[in-house]
């Protein structure tokens, strides 16, 4: 098997809980656009959806046209109420997320980002989480967020292409390594053909996880099985 060239990491369930402020900032949002939330839409779940996609799917539930204008607004509300609501006693980072993005960047590792959040709403989360420095926010960042398209694999291919540019080479999907905490994130790796990582901190649990079959999965990033997919030891 490859060495793995880069790292990308989901946030939402996998670095951090959020303690429902994307959900509120986003409800906010829709309130103060399309009027009052319906109960479909309150009863989403966004996990490893992306934004512009919860967007499209809570609009339809609210019985209205999905119009690029509509969603760009709402989105752009949503991210101005996200901060006030980051600030919960419930957000907290997951266990062993700082550990080992440290342990990683100690030992020169591409790391990137995988998540179906918009690019300014995984800064301000991973900035409320004393994640932020660990990245590269420039266009050169290994990243793929909300705005490389509503399916989760044009992230993971957005993410796979960058990589190639940032190490001047062509890397295979195979080398890079998702580490993720649901079920979506597994489908698009394999989609795309990267090797993916499931930590069951999200709101699946490991039989869950496991069923699914990922290259691994492991309870927390503290659990030894993560420590050596991701080559940082015991």
């Amino acid at each position: 098997m490859r060495p793995v060239a880069a790292f990308l990491f989901d946030i939402d369930g996998t670095l951090l809980r959020a303690g429902g402020a994307g959900r509120r900032a986003f409800n906010k949002a829709m309130e103060e656009l399309t009027g009052p939330v319906v109960e479909g839409v309150a009863e989403m779940k966004f996990d490893g959806m992306t934004d512009r996609l919860i967007v499209r799917e809570a609009l339809a539930l609210s019985g209205l046209a999905f119009e690029e204008r509509l969603a760009d607004a709402i989105l752009v509300r949503y991210l101005e109420h996200l901060p006030g609501e980051l600030d919960s006693p419930a957000f907290r980072v997951l266990p062993g997320a700082a550990a080992t993005l440290s342990a990683l960047r100690g030992r020169g590792a591409a790391l990137g980002l995988c998540t179906g959040n918009l690019a300014l709403g995984a800064r301000l989360k991973l900035r409320h989480a004393g994640l932020e420095g660990f990245f590269d926010w420039s266009p050169a960042g290994l990243h793929g967020f909300a705005e490389d398209g509503e399916v989760r694999a044009h992230l993971v291919a957005a993410a796979v292409a960058r990589v190639s540019v940032a190490l001047g080479r062509k890397v295979a999907p195979a080398e890079v390594l998702i580490i993720g905490d649901t079920p979506r994130d597994v489908s698009a790796a394999r989609e795309v053909g990267c090797r993916v990582l499931c930590i069951a901190t999200g709101n699946f649990d490991l039989p869950t996880l496991s069923a699914i079959h990922p290259d691994a999965v492991a309870e927390s990033l503290e659990h030894p099985e993560a420590r050596r997919l991701l080559g940082i030891g015991t």
